[in-house]
């Protein structure tokens, strides 16, 4: 078992006096302990990073650039260890822990090409209606940020955020999940010897309630960015009104399949499959309603069932394993409440929803299939964080997008049809921030993340990730 220090703070790792247990989901056993921080040492964090700010701000754009190359490479030489790391904590089969990696050093190269145009582009001319005035824009960062991130996907979360706000520069202080610390602490300790400055990237483990409320209401962030459920991120919103600085918020989802007539089944099944139950369906993005056309409807049922039935769960470093463990003991009971409350609803259970036989311990719930699920039940409206979807057959194309539109989220959808321009008119109408057709759910650095109504406020990746992290300033002279 290991012990870790949890705080970073200007250079230098500490033991914090929050004693975290963490566990590995796939057997239950204690992987480490975590010696985490408390709102004093949020507080000691938010400091060096102010102090900090005045120099790092004022570097060139290309420094920053090369700092988050480095970073990148580091990840890379390291890629084994935190695949490792992030399957043991996560409970993730080795093929998505990899990807993870893979997203982290895309996002920090991504982020590195931004950096490097910055200066160029810092002041920009601005037309007037006016001869006798000249004006122009500045882009600069926005000051000292925390960082709040969630436990389903360790530091891939944390790339989008941080490579963002060093190529911004912006000085950090970032919170991991107390759940899920260990590929992070990893991530930060690459972090801490690729030359940054002390004091621009700092890092307190610990709870929501001893750290990320501390952080959220801090006076001397400009910025707080969070990343979890929507209960939690009203708390943060909350806290950082308190000081009137600024939000970015990624939350929940409730998203939709459609598959329309003109779609290859084949292909439907194992995107539902994928939408549903990758990362044991423990993601803001699980498309967990599928809506399929009526003439399909039968067909398709009786092949996500076969497919769903199909999937080997197991420990994440069994080579056959496609889907792992729920995270923890938590987040198991509560997806096992749902599933108990959709069957009380009258929702009928076509395969999955218990424990496989064959895993006398871990947090493994088989892949999960409802169908009948009444359209005011929880299964069908709430967040569920599980290996759960719920099938429904729809007459038309407008009633497809009807149900998939009846929601108060908006993050993602995916269309599965081989008319494309019925795919397009769909997509175009779906009130959601990105939309698959007839692909996986691929996320690419360059393309932006976030969503309509209660699924967030703002956008990361993409240069609009990199504008969260920036103020505008317009400086008009008389000539």
């Amino acid at each position: 078992m290991m012990s870790l220090a949890g705080v970073y703070i200007e250079g230098t790792w500490q033991h914090g006096p929050q004693l975290l247990e963490v566990i590995n989901p796939s057997n239950e056993q204690l992987l480490a302990q975590v010696a985490g921080g408390d709102g004093a040492a949020v507080a000691r964090a938010t400091q060096a990073a102010q102090d900090a700010f005045a120099g790092w701000s004022a570097t060139r754009s290309a420094e920053r650039a090369a700092l988050l190359r480095v970073i990148a490479d580091g990840v890379e030489a390291r890629r084994e260890r935190l695949v490792f790391l992030q399957a043991s904590n996560n409970g993730k089969p080795l093929a998505e822990a990899q990807m993870d990696v893979d997203d982290v050093i895309a996002t920090f190269r991504y982020y590195a090409e931004l950096a490097d145009t910055l200066d160029a582009g810092q002041d920009s001319a601005v037309l007037l209606p006016s001869d006798a005035f000249v004006a122009r824009l500045r882009r600069e960062p926005c000051g000292v940020v925390g960082l709040i991130v969630p436990w389903n996907f360790p530091m891939v979360t944390t790339a989008w955020k941080l490579a963002p706000a060093l190529a911004a520069g912006c000085c950090v202080v970032l919170k991991p999940s107390e759940v899920t610390p260990l590929a992070e602490l990893e991530l930060a300790s690459i972090i801490a010897e690729c030359g940054l400055p002390d004091g621009v990237f700092n890092l307190v483990c610990g709870t929501g309630i001893a750290v990320g409320a501390a952080l959220a209401a801090d006076p001397r962030l400009a910025k707080v960015s969070f990343t979890g459920s929507n209960a939690v991120g009203v708390q943060v919103m909350q806290r950082a009104a308190e000081t009137v600085k600024g939000v970015s918020l990624e939350l929940g989802g409730k998203s939709s399949m459609l598959v329309l007539e003109a779609a290859d089944l084949e292909l439907a099944v194992e995107l539902a499959c994928m939408g549903g139950f990758f990362n044991a369906g423990q993601m803001c993005s699980a498309t967990s309603r599928v809506l399929v056309a009526e003439t399909l409807y039968p067909d398709f049922i009786a092949r996500l069932k076969a497919r769903a039935e199909a999937i080997q769960v197991g420990d994440p470093f069994a080579g056959e394993s496609e889907m792992g463990a729920l995270v923890n003991r938590l987040q198991y009971q509560r997806v096992q409440k749902h599933i108990a409350a959709g069957m009380e609803a009258g929702a009928r259970l076509l395969c999955g929803g218990t424990r496989p036989s064959t895993l006398p311990c871990g947090y493994f719930i088989s892949p999960t299939v409802f169908t009948d699920v009444p359209l005011d039940s929880a299964l069908w409206r709430e967040e569920i964080f599980g290996p759960v979807l719920c099938v429904r057959s729809v007459v038309s194309e407008a009633e497809a997008v009807a149900l998939a539109n009846d929601s108060e989220f908006g993050l993602v959808a995916s269309v599965v049809s081989a008319d494309h321009q019925a795919a397009e008119r769909v997509a175009n109408a779906l009130q959601a921030g990105l939309v698959w057709i007839n692909a996986p759910q691929v996320i690419f650095p360059q393309t932006a993340w976030g969503g309509y109504k209660q699924s967030s406020i703002g956008r990361e990746l993409g240069p609009w990730g990199l504008s969260a992290f920036q103020e505008i300033k317009h400086v008009v002279s008389a000539l």
